[in-house]
């Protein structure tokens, strides 16, 4: 058996400054009716996020093993426009659209095709691990830096 030809996980890419991630959705995505469950949407927009920030250059996972801090959501809206359903093939659209010292704004559109169902925003809080708000790391904030510049 040839592991190395195993495919990989699903993973986004970045167009200019937006990071836009792939996903279909699954059965267990949905309710009775075959429409995407409205927590689904979080979901999708979470792992839209933590892919985005892993295609940037940025290790939570690392970052949390040494103890050096976490991101946290701080806050949250959600608009939903349209419903998503069984099988569509979706694009979740990231892009950083401020950043503070302890915390970054990230709007998300969930497209399928060029039709929007879902816009969100989210306030994500970098905290340590006793979850007091702390400063990014400055490498971080350089790669944000950066990609809010990206496409402007």
């Amino acid at each position: 058996m040839d592991l190395a030809s195993d495919p990989l996980p699903a993973a986004g890419r970045f167009i200019g400054a937006e990071h836009r991630y792939p996903l279909r959705v699954y059965f267990e995505d949905t309710d009775l009716s075959g429409i995407v469950y409205h927590a689904g949407y979080l979901r999708f927009m979470e792992r839209a996020r933590s892919d985005m920030l892993r295609c940037a250059g940025i290790d939570q996972r690392g970052t949390f093993d040494r103890g050096e801090g976490v991101y946290a959501v701080a806050d949250l809206s959600i608009r939903y426009l349209k419903p998503a359903r069984l099988d569509d093939d979706l694009v979740i659209v990231s892009r950083l659209n401020e950043l503070r010292a302890a915390t970054c704004f990230i709007h998300q559109t969930v497209r399928r095709g060029p039709e929007i169902l879902t816009q969100g925003a989210v306030r994500a809080a970098f905290l340590s691990l006793d979850g007091r708000p702390r400063r990014q790391p400055p490498a971080w904030i350089a790669i944000f830096e950066r990609l809010m510049t990206e496409g402007d």
